[in-house]
């Protein structure tokens, strides 16, 4: 069995509006909080005064790669209110993995439910219902970027509800996010001002009920199918979404 890691690294140096902070804390540092807290003040408890080492983080439930739950989309889906990413049921967090390349399009390309279908046809394989579909951009190999909230191809609504009819709950990409990147979303908008043009495929959970990956890795590594994904996000109280160690299992 062979894992890869399809996930990126929480750290600063991602270049993206919600930034994250890390406070690293040394086992001298450890030393010194621990003693204050436990042992008056005491180091020398400690082997040569080196306590346990930890981190401060300050960062958002949507940085490094996520799995974004219903409730980020929209308060209601399907008629009721929306699902928070600790009602998710686990099962769909770990089903077979389909890689779809759009390395051949543009910055910025929004790919269609005719787009899905070629690419589906290139690799011989039917989507079945579960199946977590991945698209690939290879945006993660330009994250420390400036402009790498620019690049990544994104989904139409008519590709995001094509995948949901087609029995896809999680859907995925190592873009910045599902949709094309927000300031052709803002242009096309200013250009001609009218719903449905900002978040669209986002606001598809408004009727049918989906989880997004955002930010994943090394798509390159994997085959088109004949993996799974293990996706599970991060258990956090009614959050709009939830951190996850993305790994791809192949077995041999």
């Amino acid at each position: 069995m062979k894992i890869i890691d399809i996930s990126v690294t929480i750290s600063e140096e991602i270049k993206e509006p919600m930034s994250t902070k890390i406070e690293y804390e040394g086992h001298k540092d450890g030393a010194k909080k621990i003693g204050a807290m436990l042992f008056g003040g005491m180091t020398d408890c400690f082997v040569n005064d080196n306590g346990p080492a930890g981190e401060v983080l300050t960062v958002t439930s949507h940085c490094g790669t996520h799995v974004d739950a219903p409730y980020h989309y929209y308060p209601t889906c399907e008629g009721k209110p929306s699902r928070t990413i600790d009602e998710m049921p686990l099962d769909w967090f770990f089903h077979d993995g389909v890689v779809l390349d759009f390395t051949d399009k543009p910055d910025g390309y929004m790919f269609e439910p005719e787009d899905l279908i070629e690419k589906l046809a290139a690799i011989n394989y039917t989507l079945k219902p579960f199946d977590i579909v991945l698209i690939r951009c290879d945006a993660d190999k330009r994250i420390h970027d400036a402009d790498f909230v620019k690049i990544h191809v994104g989904a139409s609504a008519k590709a995001t509800h094509w995948l949901i009819d087609q029995g896809i709950k999680v859907m995925g990409t190592d873009g910045w996010g599902w949709d094309i990147p927000l300031h052709i979303q803002a242009a096309d908008y200013k250009a001609n001002p009218r719903p449905g043009v900002i978040w669209q495929a986002h606001y598809v959970g408004i009727e049918k009920e989906y989880c997004q990956i955002e930010k994943l890795a090394n798509l390159d590594q994997l085959p088109p199918f004949g993996f799974k994904v293990a996706c599970f996000p991060a258990k956090i109280k009614a959050a709009s979404a939830g951190w996850t160690r993305a790994v791809a299992i192949i077995e041999d």
